[in-house]
């Protein structure tokens, strides 16, 4: 910040010059002279004042202006995390989706029928996600987190979920098809009108599942699952479940 006291008038130079010691040093004090009255001038220019209340004003608006276009900032970030899942659409690899998606749920943008087949999302975290109408037909979601999404009429046959955590899950009306679940945590999950036809639930903790209601499990293995709740076992198999232990 600007000190804007007025400076003390300088001693004049023959003044200051009587006081040396040494000749050799009229070079060095003479500089220092000619500083000093630099300064006392512009102490006295209140034109610098007005100069430095502008300057803070401007930082001023400067705030103003930076939260009041966060709006459109947040709005550009999801435009561009949008175009890395679409433009990617379709093919394998992950493309920046893991980011882009996980961007998106962080800020609660429901991610209504995105379509993520036959990507490689593994770890992916998504915990609470609307995923109501997704596509991840195919996709490699391994280890990944699921924790109270939504993946009612999903369409996820195929999918490689071994490892993930599902708990509180709704797959109301979703395609289970072929689908890998094998140690997954299903714990709650509601599976109501969901086909579960062929997929491997093996080692898949399914306390708490709402089950009653579910379309198919025909040949879905479910060797052993744990914590399968009262009648399931029996009635899976008499619906065409297996129990198969190993891949073989």
């Amino acid at each position: 910040m600007i000190h804007h006291e007025p400076r003390p008038r300088p001693a004049p130079w023959v003044i200051r010059r009587s006081h040396l010691p040494h000749r050799w040093l009229v070079p060095f004090v003479a500089f220092d002279w000619a500083w000093e009255w630099v300064a006392f001038v512009l102490s006295r220019w209140n034109f610098l004042e007005v100069l430095e209340y502008l300057g803070s004003f401007s930082v001023l608006v400067a705030v103003i202006f930076y939260f009041s276009e966060s709006g459109d900032r947040i709005k550009q970030r999801h435009y561009q995390a949008w175009q890395v899942i679409n433009t990617a659409q379709g093919k394998g690899g992950s493309g920046g989706r893991i980011e882009a998606l996980q961007e998106l749920n962080a800020d609660r943008v429901p991610l209504v029928g995105v379509d993520v087949s036959s990507a490689f999302l593994q770890g992916i975290h998504l915990g609470r996600a609307r995923l109501v109408r997704a596509n991840l037909s195919t996709a490699d979601l391994r280890n990944s987190d699921f924790h109270l999404a939504d993946f009612t009429w999903a369409d996820m046959h195929s999918a490689n979920l071994r490892y993930s955590n599902l708990q509180n899950t709704v797959f109301d009306n979703a395609n289970l098809q072929e689908v890998d679940l094998v140690g997954c945590n299903l714990a709650g999950a509601r599976l109501d009108s969901a086909d579960l036809s062929g997929a491997d639930l093996r080692f898949a903790d399914l306390k708490g599942v709402a089950w009653k209601r579910l379309a198919a499990i025909r040949m879905a293995n479910i060797a052993h699952i744990r914590n399968a709740p009262d009648g399931f076992i029996a009635w899976a198999l008499q619906n065409g479940a297996i129990q198969k232990p190993s891949d073989e």
